[in-house]
């Protein structure tokens, strides 16, 4: 168990969420679910808290009805492999979304993930200042991050 895990207040979706989830990411499981019991301020029976489990990050999702919503201030990172991991990261999050600029996505449920290739943090670290630079204004120009044209972008002279 880790010491501290991401916990995801949704109004009346985190088990939708977090099935949308567990079946997004291939390392991945529910780990536990609470039903809301007799006395509690949830209807009785319908899921309180997920608890789950994303490339070996914990997290908690709470059905606590209306009163917080998510913003872009806290979002989830994911470093992706190749192009085929961030088209298919893409497609599934941002289904019922809104996609945001330079990789960021705002899913159905509200939550902001930044889906990006590795080979983003290569070419804007480039020691080459001006493949760097260039790399940066193809970025700054997409909303789903595309390595092709980031690197034909960086080689360009």
């Amino acid at each position: 168990m880790q010491k501290i895990s991401p916990y995801l207040w949704f109004d009346n979706q985190a088990e939708e969420a977090v099935k949308q989830y567990v079946s997004t990411f291939e390392d991945a499981r529910i780990t536990s679910e609470q039903r809301y019991p007799e006395g509690s301020p949830g209807p009785v029976g319908e899921v309180m808290s997920v608890s789950f489990e994303l490339a070996g990050q914990e997290f908690m999702a709470l059905n606590g009805g209306p009163h917080h919503s998510f913003t872009q201030a806290i979002s989830f990172f994911v470093r992706c492999e190749d192009q085929e991991e961030v088209d298919r990261l893409w497609t599934q999050l941002s289904d019922g979304g809104e996609e945001q600029p330079c990789g960021w996505l705002n899913d159905r449920f509200g939550v902001a993930w930044q889906i990006i290739p590795n080979r983003l943090g290569e070419l804007l670290g480039d020691p080459d200042p001006g493949r760097a630079q260039r790399a940066m204004q193809a970025m700054l120009q997409m909303s789903k991050i595309d390595i092709k044209v980031l690197e034909d972008a960086a080689d360009a002279a």
